[in-house]
């Protein structure tokens, strides 16, 4: 893989390689479930006891082969007995129903030891399993040591077996390494068992997709995209839209409702659940958030972020861990929301930041507003009412609040709790200085266009300019907030 990362840490779709391989095999119940662990084994190690506290990793100090890492993991479980099913660490793609088809199969032939086989396309890099006249198996030949005719086989062994226990550990003990990587070959136990007389099978799996690994980048992209059709089809036979499977990416982890639709372009990822006729995309990101029943997401990116049913989210709006719209709420474009509750049918339409803020029912937060939560050192938090109207391009500077049914006024910075039902006003007065630009920046454009004017109004007969709009902004400024908070709120 050419990474830092041990290869079966790499993820799929939810899952790591390995957790999806833990994942196939939980379903069989066994009474101990042991990971041999090598390259990286510090890593993998934290990782099983994230995903499956209960298996036991076993290191592998030197790799010196399948039949050994087997040996060293049945010495952890001394006291083993039954049937112990051997799975490589990179196939994602395994479902339950082919490893308990395997034991099944495994068990009603009293076998010593059953092989997962798989006729592919193209076996290169593969085992091979060579079979007699009688179509028994007479051995399985890595590639490395398989002559031309052998090379010519397209069944393949998929580094999946069942063996009886007892007769495991007696024939690991026989293993040689007179091979061409000089290891121990676990595919070496089946030669051992038919020599002694012991009864070996092949079980063949449905789908030669479901044992395919891969050992680069390349191979897992091409397992990436299998497992993506795989389970873009289950879901919409369950009742979901998919209108672009080829570019929509669903984890295994993911829970969609019926009558979802999910559009193109769009990534639904981790813990995520879309409700029953929710709109998700195009060009959506959702990482472990709650989408409720008809609710809307358009072009948006979200993180932990909760959805009621029926609101709406975006375009281009970004929903951060703990950002919670209640029913009908919205979220408009360039919005960015964190750790905050935004009230049953209340707004924030457009090129808003709230950070750590509640925002009442039915309330309307201006555009270009900004909740100023963080004083350079701890987080402080915004109320704002029910039923408030607050004005374009407002600062709330937290901790403050807001009370039901208030208004502030466009261009305000409230550094003070406003009342219930008051307006509150907080920028400074209006001032015009009459003949500036043509005073000051004489010979521009916008002076030759201000002179035109002046000089129209010149000839019109209109005088006292410069005391008339003093006039004027003195008889509104009461009303003047007011009228800003209203006029310039917006929706």
């Amino acid at each position: 893989m050419k990474s830092t990362l041990p290869k079966v840490l790499h993820p799929l779709l939810g899952r790591t390689l390995l957790g999806h391989v833990l994942s196939a095999a939980a379903p069989l119940g066994a009474d101990r479930t042991v990971v041999v662990v090598g390259h990286g084994a510090d890593q993998v190690r934290a990782h099983l006891s994230e995903v499956a506290p209960d298996a036991t990793p076993v290191l592998q100090a030197e790799q010196l082969g399948t039949g050994h890492a087997v040996r060293i993991a049945l010495e952890a479980v001394p006291d083993g007995a039954g049937t112990v099913v051997v799975i490589n660490g990179d196939v994602p793609l395994l479902r339950p129903e082919t490893v308990g088809a395997l034991v099944t199969a495994h068990e009603e032939a009293a076998a010593a030891a059953t092989v997962l086989a798989a006729e592919v396309p193209d076996p290169t890099g593969l085992g091979r399993i060579v079979r007699d006249a009688d179509g028994r198996l007479e051995q399985i030949v890595e590639e490395r040591d398989a002559d031309t005719t052998q090379r010519a086989i397209r069944e393949i062994n998929a580094g999946i077996y069942a063996f009886d226990a007892a007769r495991l550990r007696e024939a690991l003990g026989k293993l040689s390494t007179d091979n061409d990587q000089g290891e121990e070959y676990l595919t070496d136990v089946f030669g051992l068992l038919r020599s002694a007389g012991e009864p070996v099978a092949v079980h063949v799996a449905g789908d030669h997709v479901e044992t395919l690994g891969c050992n680069d980048r390349v191979e897992l992209a091409t397992l990436r995209r299998l497992l993506r059709d795989r389970i873009n089809e289950a879901w919409m036979r369950t009742g979901v839209s998919l209108l672009d499977p080829a570019t929509t990416w669903i984890d295994v982890t993911v829970a969609l409702d019926r009558d979802a639709v999910v559009d193109q372009n769009t990534q639904l990822r981790g813990g995520t659940v879309v409700g029953a006729g929710a709109l998700i995309g195009p060009d959506v990101t959702l990482i472990d958030t709650i989408v409720g029943p008809a609710a809307s997401v358009i072009r948006s990116h979200a993180v932990g972020a909760e959805v009621g049913a029926g609101a709406t989210v975006g375009p281009y709006a970004y929903l951060r861990p703990a950002a919670q719209l209640a029913e009908k709420a919205k979220v408009g474009t360039f919005v960015e929301v964190k750790n905050s509750q935004i009230g049953a049918g209340a707004k924030v339409p457009h090129l808003t930041y709230v950070g750590d803020a509640t925002i009442g029912e039915q309330t309307n937060i201006g555009a270009a507003s900004v909740f100023v939560n963080y004083d350079g050192v701890n987080k402080h938090r915004t109320v704002i009412g029910s039923h408030a109207r607050t004005g374009a391009d407002n600062m709330f500077v937290a901790p403050v609040e807001v009370g039901d049914g208030a208004y502030t006024a466009a261009g305000s910075v409230i550094v003070d709790d406003v009342p219930a039902g008051a307006m509150g006003v907080a920028r400074a007065r209006q001032r015009n200085i009459e003949g500036w630009v043509v005073m000051r920046r004489a010979g521009t454009a916008a002076a030759e266009a201000a002179q035109r004017a002046r000089d129209a109004k010149g000839a019109s007969g209109t005088t006292g300019a410069a005391s008339h709009s003093e006039a004027i902004h003195g008889a509104t400024e009461t009303v003047g907030g007011a009228s800003g908070a209203g006029d310039t709120a917006t929706e």
